[in-house]
């Protein structure tokens, strides 16, 4: 497991101790009953697996968790159990986005003393906020959560791009430690380099461009495919993270179908059928407005876990 915990000194010169978030990390679904409550016997199991597995980190509740379909009370109550079963073993990251900055500000306060390890909010999606209120909304944030807040660009979902220049003054604030960036461009990661310096933490959010992201200087990805292949995916960081590139891209390589078509529709519905087949969790149902994955996507993903030789 390589999460280490670290004291740095960042560009401002102040010394601040955060918990660096590296490696294979995985975007946790949230399963549920046949009757569409939360299964906690199945959550359970999945902790327990990526524990296992050597997984290094858990995100609860992000995207890939239907965040946008929990209520808020059960949005809480899943990262509180998943911190739960994790029991110190694995660090978890509570997903605390909303496109309301009340909302993110809520869910950080009712997850302080939680035992999370950090918070991983996404931009506000929909109401397409400015430079300006991106960074009001991420600020507001930080100053309510008493652990470290990983930002989380995504526009292909949220129609709004945190641009470098935005992240770097964010990266000024105190507990503001980290980016996911999921916009598959690879040239930013130089960027946020130099802009936020060697100690701000920068996450890969697309398993198709994450080992290259890694191999370009990023720290480490938060996942979907972690979800099918973790073991092979812990594997293949900790390569990377040694420098043994070669070996990390045969692994790769083998993952590329599954990076590729865990996406065939719009996550996490591949991904929560996949898991399901696996055994992992007892139902794959989802919430509306998202549906099972469809007949004809069905032999598309299947054939994806057999080429990586997951199932």
């Amino acid at each position: 497991m390589f999460i280490d915990w670290l004291t740095v000194t960042c560009k401002k010169n102040k010394l601040r101790e955060i918990d660096m978030f590296s490696g294979s990390i995985v975007a946790l679904v949230t399963p549920f009953n046949t009757d569409g409550e939360v299964d906690f016997d199945s959550l359970k199991k999945l902790v327990d697996h990526h524990v296992a597995a050597g997984s290094d980190g858990l995100v609860a509740v992000g995207t890939t968790g239907e965040s946008s379909t929990l209520t808020i009370e059960e949005h809480v109550k899943v990262v509180n159990k998943v911190v739960e079963f994790a029991d110190g073993r694995i660090p978890v990251i509570a997903g605390t986005g909303a496109n309301a900055t009340h909302e993110s500000v809520l869910f950080s306060r009712l997850l302080n003393g939680s035992g999370i390890a950090g918070c991983l909010s996404v931009t506000p999606y929909y109401n397409k906020p400015t430079q300006e209120g991106l960074y009001q909304h991420y600020k507001a944030i930080a100053e309510v959560s008493d652990v470290p807040q990983i930002l989380y660009n995504v526009p292909g979902r949220t129609a709004v791009d945190l641009l470098p220049e935005t992240v770097a003054r964010l990266a000024e604030i105190e507990n503001i430690v980290a980016l996911k960036d999921a916009t598959g461009d690879l040239e930013r990661i130089a960027i946020h380099r130099e802009l936020c310096g060697e100690d701000f933490i920068l996450l890969s959010g697309d398993d198709l461009t994450g080992l290259e992201f890694v191999k370009r200087g990023g720290d480490g990805v938060i996942s979907v495919t972690n979800n099918v292949a973790a073991a092979d995916m812990a594997t293949m960081f900790k390569l990377a993270k040694e420098g043994k590139f070669e070996e990390a891209e045969a692994i790769n390589e083998r993952l590329m179908p599954l990076h590729k078509n865990l996406f065939v529709e719009s996550n996490p519905i591949p991904v929560k059928w996949a898991v399901h087949k696996m055994g992992l969790i007892a139902e794959g149902g989802l919430r509306l407005p998202l549906t099972e994955l469809s007949k004809p996507a069905q032999p598309v993903v299947a054939q994806a876990m057999t080429e990586a030789c997951i199932y």
